[in-house]
């Protein structure tokens, strides 16, 4: 700092050391030792004249190297001598004294300034209490020393970031300060540079500071603008990713963010284990472990990164990916700010850990981890390879692909991965189709492409229009999806995953596609037959177990003997005459007729009071007798249920017997009834004793679509035995009745 006047220089920064000293009788002090030592004839410190008066500062026991040593660090402007300002600097640093007595670096501080120091056993406290920043040796056996951050308020110590990670100081003579170009340095005990921040510019009055984010910042002392920063810690991560922290570039600097395991709990320095944000194709965020992919996280889907489900809405932060021309990077910022929550790289068991502080126990807590299982290793299963958490092997083939070595794949190594079962062509669009994948986490995007304002047809016709293309996708899922991404080459990494829906469509023959929706319509089909004998089952069951236990209350409310004709007993439903049902049903009109089947006819009528019904007119070939068809009548009046059409009445007359329902609008009762029967008569058709005799998935796809006459069923492969009595020591057969169920004990053939 040249001056051609060093007292008006001294004088001019008078003020500030006054306010930043706290009283003129330390300046004084100072002023008076300048005094002693200075040259008289030149007005400054020389060497000769500070041997000559050294005693008076009690400075006799230097030796002239010591002494010359002194002048180099206080002589700023390089002139071989120290004026009042360089002395004072000079004195300021180097007494401990002048230091606990300043403001500006006791304890409670949060900055420093220029030519001012942070030595041992200092430290610098954030505002608000949560950061220190100090100097420390990790672990107990360590005898290396380190500038580090750590929580202030935490008992054990955390530390989240090393200056000199690579560079321990070998004992605790160890001083940061802000050196006369304006770098910050950390220096050791022989002040070689130990460690150093370079600025991007300089500034007139620079200082260092520790914020309450744990970020340390260089800035000019008027300028608290995080856009006008000189150099900050958060621009060079250590193993920590702390909120409001940055994981990716810097786009205009080529500044890399990137968290770095310690090598053990013991060092500090940079391990191989590191987590960064990959920007070949579509950007990514991936572990490494050295140089090979170890993890990745998939691209940016607009809600979160595909591959990442523990990044997902929480009470703790809110997270999101940032994307311009300047920069691409992911980071986190906590909606509640008295959490305190942080994010680990650890190579001792190579997983990315997020932890959060718990007050009451007084102790971090695992709040999330990755990898979380097998399946997250990169690439586990090869290109085309799915990895199926559960299946036995995980690994499986993409549907239309085959393992390329069969061999190696029943020795479950799955490296070499899947190849096509059927190879592309690229001189025959009509032979490229794309099947849809649902569920599945987006392959490795170093070789993609995308386009934002893309919808998923076009996506589909710039992918169809390139012969290396192989798969496309939306970019963005939100909203029903949008934008457009492509795949080049061979797709890696996938896996199952659940989460929002996600669909990627692979490009295929036309014939795989064929095979693969056949495998679905005969999925479809074994599914409904399933579901359709379940459904049997459970309703026979149902009916069988209610009549069992109303079989012997029917039998109590029915008298002994009945005629033809019918007597008015208390059926517990109202007993319509045969004239209003002629009425009502139009003389049983064609026009009225809901459906047919072997107990009869169905019919739609209109009581006089409005009411819609359903007539169930009984066939008189049915071979159901009066004292049956009543059975029938209270065994249906008392089986209420949610699914069931309700039994409005009946109609006892001659020879007609007859249900009336309530009548269900909208084709309701008729669909349901005689679709439900179909699917019933079919599914008959499918347990069929002989083989022969059964339809194809074909042809049962084709009668479940159609509403064609199906043929009766043959004797199905699991019969009903009939139950064999003896009498009089005569075999007789004992038939069912009409209305009789038969529980039947199933066994394979």
């Amino acid at each position: 700092m040249a001056s051609q006047n060093p007292q008006d220089n001294f004088q001019d920064y008078l003020p500030f050391m006054v306010g930043k000293l706290g009283g003129d009788g330390l300046i004084d002090e100072l002023c008076n030792g300048f005094n002693l030592l200075m040259d008289s004839e030149k007005g400054v410190i020389t060497f000769d004249s500070l041997k000559r008066n050294s005693a008076f500062l009690g400075l006799q026991g230097f030796s002239d190297e010591d002494l010359r040593s002194m002048l180099r660090q206080g002589d700023f402007d390089g002139d071989g001598a120290l004026n009042q300002l360089e002395f004072c600097v000079l004195m300021f640093r180097l007494s401990p004294e002048l230091m606990e007595g300043s403001k500006l670096c006791s304890s409670a501080a949060d900055y420093v300034a220029q030519f001012q120091s942070i030595p041992e056993g200092k430290t610098l406290v954030s505002e608000d209490g949560s950061f220190e920043l100090g100097f420390f040796s990790p672990g107990s056996s360590s005898a290396d020393r380190y500038l580090g951050i750590w929580y202030k308020n935490i008992p054990v110590r955390t530390v989240v970031w090393v200056a000199n990670r690579i560079s321990p100081i070998k004992d605790k003579s160890g001083m940061l300060s802000i050196d006369r170009e304006g770098n910050l340095v950390l220096l050791s005990h022989n002040e070689t540079v130990v460690w150093s921040a370079n600025p991007r510019r300089k500034a007139l009055s620079p200082i260092v500071q520790l914020l309450d984010s744990g970020n340390l910042v260089l800035r000019d002392e008027n300028d608290k603008n995080p856009e006008n920063f000189l150099w900050q810690s958060f621009d060079y991560p250590g193993d920590t990713l702390l909120p409001g922290m940055k994981l990716g570039w810097d786009l205009k600097t080529g500044l890399n963010w990137t968290v770095s395991a310690w090598k053990n709990w013991d060092d500090p320095s940079p391990g191989d284990f590191s987590w960064s944000l990959v920007i070949n194709g579509y950007p990514q965020l991936v572990m490494w472990k050295g140089s090979s992919e170890y993890y990745r996280s998939g691209p940016w889907n607009g809600l979160q990164f595909d591959g990442a489900p523990e990044l997902k809405n929480n009470p703790l932060f809110k997270f999101k990916f940032v994307s311009t021309e300047d920069q691409l990077y992911y980071t986190y910022n906590l909606t509640n700010k008295s959490v305190i929550t942080r994010i680990v790289m650890n190579q001792t068991i190579f997983t990315r850990q997020r932890y959060v502080w718990i007050e009451e126990a007084q102790s971090w807590r695992l709040y999330a981890s990755v990898p979380r299982d097998n399946c997250d290793n990169f690439n586990l299963c090869g290109p085309y390879g799915n990895c199926v958490m559960g299946e036995s092997p995980v690994c499986q083939c993409l549907t239309g692909f085959e393992p390329k070595s069969p061999q190696n794949w029943d020795l479950m190594d799955w490296t070499q991965g899947c190849v096509r079962s059927e190879q592309l062509s690229c001189h025959d669009k009509n032979e490229v189709g794309f099947v849809r994948f649902s569920g599945l986490k987006y392959p490795a995007s170093s070789h993609s492409w995308v386009n934002e304002s893309m919808n998923l047809q076009e996506c589909r016709d710039k992918c169809l229009g390139n012969c290396t293309c192989t798969a496309y996708a939306n970019s963005d899922i939100r909203g029903g999806g949008s934008g457009c991404m492509l795949w080049f080459g061979d797709l890696m990494d996938i896996r199952e995953i659940s989460g929002d829906n996600r669909d990627l469509y692979i490009r295929m023959k036309t014939s795989n596609i064929a095979v693969k929706d056949e495998h679905k319509k005969k999925v479809t089909a074994i599914i409904v037959i399933v579901v359709s004998v379940v459904v049997i089952i459970l309703i026979f069951s149902y009916i069988g177990k209610s009549m069992k236990q109303l079989r012997e209350e029917t039998k109590k409310n029915l008298m002994a003997q009945n005629n033809d004709e019918g007597e008015q007993e208390d059926l517990e439903l109202p007993l319509l005459d045969l004239a209003t049902i002629v009425k009502a049903t139009e003389d049983f009109s064609i026009n009225k007729k809901l459906g047919q089947g072997g107990f009869g006819a169905v019919y739609r009528g209109t009581l006089v009071d409005g009411r819609e019904i359903a007539v169930k007119r009984l066939s008189q070939c049915s071979g159901q007798g009066v004292n049956e068809f009543k059975n029938e009548v209270i065994l249906i009046s008392k089986l209420q249920h949610r699914n069931l059409v309700k039994l409005l009445g009946c109609c006892i007359q001659g020879e007609e017997k007859m249900l009336v329902y309530e009548y269900l609008p909208n084709r309701s009762l008729d669909f349901f009834i005689f679709e439900a029967l179909r699917c019933i008569h079919i599914s008959l058709l499918c347990v069929q004793q002989h083989p022969e005799d059964r339809p194809s998935m074909s042809t049962v796809a084709v009668m479940l679509s159609s509403e064609s006459a199906l043929p009766e069923p043959m004797e199905p492969a699991y019969i009903i035995e009939k139950t064999i009595v003896e009498a009089d020591s005569s075999t007789k057969h004992l038939l069912s009745s009409t209305n009789e169920i038969s529980l039947t004990m199933l066994e394979p053939r």
